[in-house]
């Protein structure tokens, strides 16, 4: 029996792993079921399953397919080999259960259910289980029997009730359970915008882009909140960004959503830095990002109610050589409809920007030409 199995072996630890393997998911999967039922969990058609698990994962369920499961990695979501090893440090994941339609963890059996009062006979068998044991070297390792974890109680209800909230949100598009998961689970919740590029849910987009800074230590989070690169190698720009960054950012704010450009200067500059620009991306991918960056950016500079002096596109024709601007042109300036006329008009931004900040210093002791007089030496073609 799983569960004798699994109690003799105790918690699994550093020192004591207990190798899992699908025989366990297999045992605990219909218990989960049960489970999720019990907490009002209503399980969604195949179809309407999959076309989730394909918009939330980027994940396709082969219905054809023996395989009962599928992992979904959150280190490396490229890697789709089973791994059944309990979340830690350095593995976290979970499993897709294709004939339940379900998600989950990999959970022992003595994590979710009360096996002493369901199971009292192989519970007390528990109680004369040795509490060490020798390991391959000979040496005596002690083990955690799960009947001596003092909180199992309340880590079993944490494990169901993350479990049902998981469920319910995503595929019963319960938000009930939308603020107990930010609080309880918020790096799984922060993973689906930023790890796998679901974007669908504005008010989840909402909290990511809020509590997500650019970081000049790792400033490559930033960009998780509008792009996502595929395992195809293609990246996909999130639209839904934008539109939530355009309803956040309003002008005479006092939150601090007011640095909503300041962080997109932050990251352009470092997408535009050489020395630190992602080795991952090709140049014509990280082109288009940075587009459509000063593009979102630059609409404020013609908006008189923001007074904006971020000069985003002028940055970025900074940044860009002639063989960049002639793959911008190439791929018709990324069909952004303005783009051409605001990166005309930010001829003076970039004369600005290099002179001031990137270049050189401006101050009492020098002071650029103004845009007036800049336009004489430099008439519009």
């Amino acid at each position: 029996m799983m569960l004798k199995k699994q109690l003799e072996y105790g918690k699994p630890t550093f020192d004591n792993p207990y190798q899992y393997s699908e025989k366990d998911l297999e045992v605990t999967a219909p218990i989960l079921s049960e489970l999720l039922t019990d907490n009002g969990y209503k399980t969604p058609s195949g179809s309407e399953f999959n076309a989730k698990i394909k918009q939330i994962f980027n994940r396709i369920i082969d219905n054809n397919s023996k395989a009962q499961f599928l992992y979904v990695n959150f280190i490396d979501p490229c890697d789709k080999s089973l791994n059944y090893i309990p979340n830690n440090a350095e593995n976290n994941g979970l499993f897709i259960i294709k004939n339940l339609n379900f998600i989950t963890d990999l959970y022992p059996i003595p994590s979710i259910i009360d096996y002493q009062k369901s199971y009292t006979e192989t519970a007390q068998e528990e109680n004369t289980s040795s509490k060490t044991f020798k390991d391959a070297t000979g040496n005596e390792v002690n083990k955690y029997l799960w009947k001596d974890i003092s909180n199992l109680k309340e880590q079993r209800k944490k494990n169901i009730q993350t479990l049902a909230a998981r469920n319910m949100y995503l595929f019963n598009d319960n938000k009930s359970q939308y603020k107990w998961l930010i609080l309880n689970d918020s790096y799984f919740m922060e993973s689906l915008v930023k790890t796998f590029g679901y974007t669908e849910d504005s008010e989840l987009l909402k909290w990511v882009i809020e509590k997500t800074k650019f970081d000049k230590n790792d400033p490559s989070d930033y960009g998780k909140i509008f792009w996502t690169k595929d395992c195809d190698e293609n990246i996909r720009l999130h639209a839904n960004t934008f539109k939530v960054m355009q309803k956040l950012y309003l002008p005479n704010d006092t939150s601090e959503n007011r640095f909503i450009l300041n962080q997109i200067k932050e990251y352009l500059e470092y997408l535009g830095d050489s020395n630190s620009t992602q080795k991952s991306l090709k140049n014509t991918d990280r082109l288009k990002i940075m587009a459509n960056l000063a593009y979102f950016a630059e609409q404020y500079k013609y908006n008189p109610a923001y007074k904006d002096g971020s000069r985003i596109m002028g940055r970025l024709r900074f940044f860009l050589s002639s063989d960049d601007l002639q793959i911008v042109q190439k791929n018709n300036y990324f069909n952004l409809p303005q783009f051409k006329e605001w990166w005309d008009n930010a001829d003076y931004d970039e004369y600005f920007v290099e002179e001031c900040e990137y270049n050189g210093t401006c101050g009492k002791d020098y002071q650029p030409l103004n845009s007036t007089e800049w336009r004489k030496q430099h008439p519009k073609k």
